[in-house]
């Protein structure tokens, strides 16, 4: 059994939903306090010993290559001012440990990660969806692979949510439980209402033996009128181990204005050097309101 070494970040979306914001900025730069959501997920990816990042970017994105660059005018001054640049650690990986693919249509998750085969090749793989800020520790990711050392094939992160959200989510069809591990028999991308199988979803972190490539080859279009990764995972159960595990910390949707504004609050809150401060304001705004 490999180890998991390589990770797959979808980063082509046009991020509509934060639109003006994302006109022009990336919606995986946006700040969680002081760092990108991106950072976190590659942060994340690094404490479960992966080593190459494979970003499947998209036109107009090219901020999130500048971010994991040198950034040399930065660097020499805050050195030259005797300015702490520790700051700045993990925003440059080794050579060769970044790389960029382009998604040149917006056809789906499973098409985004398609095109990342060559470079995934012949081994298995994580992936990332950065705007499912997961924050624990260890991280969700180190919690994954420690359970796929001792499981192997397929394994996705798994979280329980209200029974009436479940149409917006690919939803795992339950076998039997062991802790954190539950067996997965199906999965159905975004159910319609009433027809879930249980209200445990998959948000954003997943660990895929490589044939699933080789099924996303040939997948067809699938709910949305997209190339769901959901319907090409479904195909490997049965033929492979299939697990999903619970995350034993908490998860932000930051695909969500919602979701984006909690998680900035909760760690701002938690923040050493600012959460007295973050605590006071928000008292004092939430009695004025």
């Amino acid at each position: 059994m490999k180890p998991i070494k390589k990770a797959v970040f979808p980063v082509a979306g046009m991020g509509t939903r934060f639109l003006p914001a994302t006109k022009v900025m990336p919606k995986e730069l946006f700040p969680i306090v002081d760092r990108p959501l991106l950072q976190y997920a590659v942060d994340e990816a690094l404490e479960a010993g992966i080593e190459q990042m494979i970003f499947v970017n998209g036109r107009g994105k090219g901020m999130i290559e500048d971010h994991f660059d040198m950034a040399y005018e930065l660097e020499r001054t805050m050195a030259d001012r005797d300015k702490d640049g520790s700051a700045l650690d993990g925003t440059r990986l080794k050579p060769g440990d970044c790389v960029f693919v382009r998604q040149q249509e917006p056809l789906g998750l499973g098409h985004a990660i398609w095109c990342a085969r060559d470079i995934v090749g012949d081994e298995p793989f994580a992936i990332f969806l950065p705007d499912e800020f997961m924050v624990g520790s260890p991280g969700c990711m180190k919690q994954m692979a420690d359970a796929y050392d001792k499981l192997g094939g397929n394994l996705v992160c798994a979280l329980e949510i209200p029974m009436e959200d479940t149409p917006s989510y690919g939803v795992i069809d339950p076998g039997y439980r062991d802790g954190a591990i539950t067996e997965v028999k199906g999965l159905v991308e975004k159910p319609a209402a009433g027809t879930a199988p249980s209200n445990l979803i998959v948000p954003g972190r997943y660990i895929l033996q490589p044939e699933v490539m080789r099924i996303l080859e040939t997948q067809e279009a699938g709910a949305g009128g997209e190339i769901q990764l959901t319907d090409a995972m479904a195909q490997m159960i049965g033929q492979q181990p299939f697990h999903g595990m619970t995350f034993d910390g908490k998860r932000y949707d930051c695909g969500s204005k919602q979701g984006y504004v909690e998680a900035n609050l909760a760690l701002a809150l938690a923040h050493p050097e600012i959460g007295s401060d973050i605590r006071e304001i928000a008292t004092k705004l939430l009695a004025e309101g």
